[in-house]
């Protein structure tokens, strides 16, 4: 009989053998018959008119990955959207790939069963579900260059978030309601510094509406892509200080002087309105920044 150890042992090596790193393989599809929750909201084809759209699958490591690429025939930014559960980010996305060009990949999380439109990936042979935005590791890179590997410029992360933050976390607002998380312009640390909006017109008039920039420590927070021009038009900036990277696409971006923003606002829900004021929000924040810090992004037509 084999003493726990050994068999811990053997589980081990078998299920990394199993599962080398490999070469991505991308397939293009339909996205009229993809079947992921996503998709399934945009079945018109003149939505998918002037987009190609491949499904990438991939191993790494302990991991299974399925990214979506969604490219347009014009240059333009990478739109990021890391986490399936996030469906603001996706909706806003397809509107700015359409408008702007570039290309979009977003993270499946459907490549585990049952796993449809759940925020981690799940897909794993042994421990922890993975934070897609927390995999740019560059002990293993494979994912990283996957996901950049059609970059574009700027890179432009799309995100969601709960309301409110975790007061118990923050250095400033501590009397404020319990929430979740770190995304708010009424969170601050030692690395993160808000600059919230004077005026708090839309979409500002919400806390968890937000525009993160990111700069290297050492440096000004003015030194971050953007971030003077942001603060010029009165966004709400969350002004981010790395250290060292936390495995996030922006700490990735910065630390090899990539243009990067993060755009994020409040989740509501699944219902048409939701879904209209979330990208609408998001798309308000993108055309900003686009005409004031990228300008030879054109929007078409």
């Amino acid at each position: 009989m084999l003493r726990p150890p050994l068999l811990a042992g053997l589980v081990w090596l078998i299920l990394s053998s199993a599962a080398p790193p490999s070469g991505a393989q991308v397939t293009r599809v339909d996205p009229l018959t993809v079947q992921d929750d996503d998709f399934a909201r945009h079945r018109d084809p003149a939505e998918w008119k002037g987009l190609k759209v491949s499904r990438v699958e991939f191993r790494q490591e302990r991991a299974a990955w399925r990214l979506w690429r969604i490219a347009s025939s014009r240059d333009g930014p990478l739109w990021f959207v890391p986490h399936d559960s996030e469906n603001g980010g996706f909706e806003a996305a397809l509107a700015a790939v359409r408008k702007y060009g570039g290309s979009i990949v977003a993270v499946d999380s459907g490549i585990a069963p049952g796993a449809d439109g759940t925020r981690m990936n799940r897909a794993v042979d042994y421990g922890r579900p993975i934070d897609p935005n927390r995999a740019f590791d560059d002990a293993l890179p494979f994912y990283a260059r996957t996901v950049l590997a059609d970059r574009g410029a700027p890179i432009i992360a799309l995100h969601t978030n709960s309301q409110g933050f975790d007061s118990s976390e923050s250095r400033c607002n501590q009397s404020d309601p319990i929430g979740r998380g770190v995304i708010s312009i009424r969170f601050c640390d030692d690395t993160l510094t808000p600059s919230p909006s004077r005026a708090r017109a839309w979409p500002w008039d919400d806390d968890d509406s937000v525009a993160f920039t990111t700069y290297r420590t050492g440096q000004p927070p003015s030194a971050a892509y953007c971030r003077d021009s942001l603060v010029a038009l009165d966004f709400n900036v969350v002004q981010e200080r790395v250290v060292t990277s936390d495995g996030s696409l922006s700490n990735y971006s910065v630390l090899r002087g990539y243009d990067y923003l993060n755009f994020e606002t409040q989740d509501r829900g699944l219902s048409a309105q939701g879904l209209a004021d979330m990208r609408n929000r998001l798309m308000f924040m993108i055309d900003k920044a686009l005409a004031a810090c990228a300008p030879k992004i054109r929007a078409a037509g």
